[in-house]
């Protein structure tokens, strides 16, 4: 079993062995708004005609999508805002969680155009891409306001569209995923259509609970496109179907099932025409290119599967639309990227062998393929942030994506110390340790830091492997912290990603407790001063942790999951079915509901907590943060509550991230004993003596 260095002994790595700055209050050159500047979202690059397109999320202007481009043949090119896009922000509520909001194409005359779902009403509307026109709506004005929601698009090329224009060239048609819901409060319906820039819309398929990656052959001929029904998520038995098209449309009676599970996503053809899949019928999520007679599939790599912590995992949780993890480039190489052991890789594919590429980055999203052989994709590394780059096969790269300050120099960040940890049941699981980092303060002497554990949402995601400010917050202050892929992350392939089957709340929490525990035994914490932290299912996990031990000195839940029982009843489509595979079907399982939620453990409740939640949050509703609220009031247990109007599931505005973060510090200081260094807003904190 590996184990990170303890402070005690790697001086390297702990600031000094003598001072008077006690952990916690360590002056930071990293401050809550710098990290609210460093959460721009960048997503889903792709190539339209040596132009690289992506989406930028700001938070500095509410959060807002607008979709930015820059030319790739032309080295000092600057990225610019494709016009009116920021205006119209640029996402999708499909799912909730969204994704694919979007698709950039060339004209019949070679000009650029944008399609895009808009926010505000979730009509796909057309961008002109050199700003010579005004936008205008492609999809009719729904019934109900946000009623046609749509996402995930493709385009038909030309041998598969419907009919020519005056000039004779052929006029683009789209297929995207369409979410109907109307004002009775009946479940949404999901299918396929596609849509004309007439703006005609046809229904392509329909009758499944979801579909997701319509995706034409390259002669627009036929299409691939996956289905799933409840009680499935789609990493757990998924449809890969094909239908032949005529029009943009489908032909009747030619729908089949090709694949019918377990865990198949991001159907892709190959620019001949082989159809690909990435699946873990083999243990392992994998790339398998699929017979289109027969069904059957094979993997392009024979060693795709490994059977041990250490194999590759070539595909990520559909968490949203329009993920990638491969794709051709013009030479006819398969660009990839995998995850081993926790940590990202990229490289290619060539007659079944794949070469990593030195690339020096840790993380990616997802890839776009070049006519050159170059990829685009957004990237970071352990010391690098997040930014759109285009790599070359040798491994070298060109960032696209506006520069950004440096914030921190490299001798103030801290480096994940990846390792591996005794859980319960004679389980192991894996975490990276983040330890206290500042090169300008020396630490008191035989003081060990706090602790801060963070339990990752999902719960079938897993943690970043790159350079995260919202980590690197805590570590210039003097906080230690570890970011736990607990048993049911993504990662590690399909029998530790099956752990929390009916386990929720279970192998989670005991992780993240024995993650905790591993480090104070190894003397690089403070046992005393353990802290654990999480959002949405990490925020279950979080109360699950304070509920069912005395281990943690505080707690920080973000819009966490309190009542399984009222997020069974109330929560969205895509998730309302979710709960019966983590602990079991609803309601025949309500006993064990009930006994696995902490609202209903609340006479344990005697950890400090602070509470932070958005009032527009349709996943995890304002309702479930103050039943915790209610009871920490009444126990007299301290707490502070920070409800944040207008945010959803995750803050996206800059002055709300940075108003959290300070919070959270804060009231930490207050629990643990530190004063926060700096202009830190104290947060009030309710039943403060007890």
């Amino acid at each position: 079993m590996s184990s990170p260095s303890s402070c005690q002994d790697d001086a390297a790595r702990c600031p000094g062995s003598s001072g008077d700055s006690p952990h916690g209050a360590w002056p930071s050159p990293l401050q809550a708004a710098d990290v609210a500047v460093g959460a721009v979202r960048r997503s889903e690059p792709r190539i339209v005609d040596g132009w690289a397109y992506w989406v930028e999320e700001r938070p500095l202007d509410g959060g807002r999508g607008a979709v930015v481009r820059v030319r790739l043949d032309e080295p000092d090119a600057e990225p610019a805002d494709v016009a009116h896009t920021a205006e119209a922000d640029i996402r999708t509520a499909v799912h909730e969680y969204g994704g694919g909001a979007w698709l950039p194409f060339a004209a019949a005359d070679g000009t650029h155009l944008v399609a895009s779902a808009c926010m505000d009403d979730q009509r796909v509307r057309l961008f002109d891409g050199d700003g010579r026109a005004e936008p205008r709506p492609l999809t009719p004005e729904p019934p109900s306001p946000r009623g046609l929601r749509y996402a995930d698009p493709a385009l038909v090329p030309p041998d598969g569209r419907a009919s020519s224009s005056a000039s004779g060239a052929f006029e683009p048609i789209t297929i995207w995923v369409r979410e109907a819901h109307d004002d009775a409060g009946h479940e949404p319906r999901n299918e396929l259509v596609a849509v004309g820039l007439d703006g005609t819309v046809g229904v392509v398929a329909t009758g499944a609970d979801f579909y997701a990656a319509p995706r034409p052959s390259p002669d627009g001929r036929v299409l691939a496109y996956l289905s799933w029904d409840h009680p499935n998520m789609p990493w757990d038995h998924v449809r890969l179907h094909l239908v032949d098209l005529d029009g943009g449309m489908a032909v009747p009676g030619t729908d089949r099932v090709l694949v019918d599970g377990p865990a198949v996503t991001q159907p892709a053809w190959s620019p001949d025409g082989d159809l690909h899949i990435v699946t873990d019928i083999e243990g392992w999520w994998a790339i398998h290119r699929v017979d289109l007679d027969s069904g059957t599939s094979e993997p392009v790599l024979g060693d795709a599967a490994q059977p041990d912590a250490e194999g590759r995992e070539f595909g990520v949780p559909a968490w949203v639309f329009a993920g990638a993890t491969c794709g051709w480039g013009g030479t006819g190489a398969l660009w990839c990227t995998w995850t081993s052991a926790g940590v990202g890789h990229i490289g290619i594919i060539r007659d079944g062998v794949l070469d990593e590429v030195a690339s020096g980055f840790t993380d990616f999203g997802r890839l776009a393929a070049t006519p050159s052989g170059t990829v685009v994709t957004v990237a970071a590394g352990w010391t690098r942030r997040v930014a759109v780059v285009e790599i070359s096969p040798d491994g070298t790269h060109r960032q696209l994506s506006d520069a950004e300050p440096l914030v921190l120099e490299p001798d103030d960040v801290s480096v994940a110390q990846p390792f591996t940890f005794d859980s319960d049941d004679g389980r192991q699981a894996h975490a990276f340790f983040f330890p206290p980092t500042n090169s300008a303060v020396a630490a008191q002497p035989d003081e060990l830091p706090p602790l801060l554990v963070l339990s990752h949402g999902g719960p079938t995601g897993a943690a970043r492997s790159s350079l995260d400010l919202g980590i690197q917050y805590w570590t210039t202050r003097g906080i230690a912290v570890v970011d736990v892929n607990y048993g049911g992350s993504t990662g590690y392939g399909t029998a530790y990603r099956n752990l929390l089957r009916g386990q929720w709340g279970v192998v989670d929490t005991q992780d993240c407790i024995n993650a905790a525990l591993h480090l104070a035994r190894e003397g690089a914490v403070d046992p005393l001063r353990l802290v654990i932290k999480g959002g949405s299912a990490g925020g279950y996990t979080t109360l699950c942790a304070l509920t069912g031990s005395d281990v943690f000195a505080a707690g920080i839940s973000r819009y966490g999951v309190a009542d399984l029982e009222a997020l069974a009843r109330d929560t969205h489509k895509f998730e309302a079915r979710y709960l019966d595979g983590l602990i079991g079907p609803w309601p025949e399982a309500a006993e064990l509901y009930r006994e696995r939620s902490p609202i209903w453990r609340t006479d344990q409740l005697r950890t400090p907590m602070i509470v932070l939640q958005g009032t527009e949050d349709r996943v995890v509703p304002q309702s479930q943060s103050e039943q915790v609220v209610a009871a920490l009031a009444a126990a007299g247990v301290p707490h502070a509550y920070l409800l944040f109007e207008g945010e959803g599931h995750g803050f996206r505005s800059g002055p709300n991230i940075v108003a959290a973060l300070e919070a959270e510090l804060s009231f930490l200081g207050q629990m643990l004993g530190f004063e926060p260094a700096g202009d830190i807003a104290r947060v009030k904190v309710r039943n403060p003596h007890r």
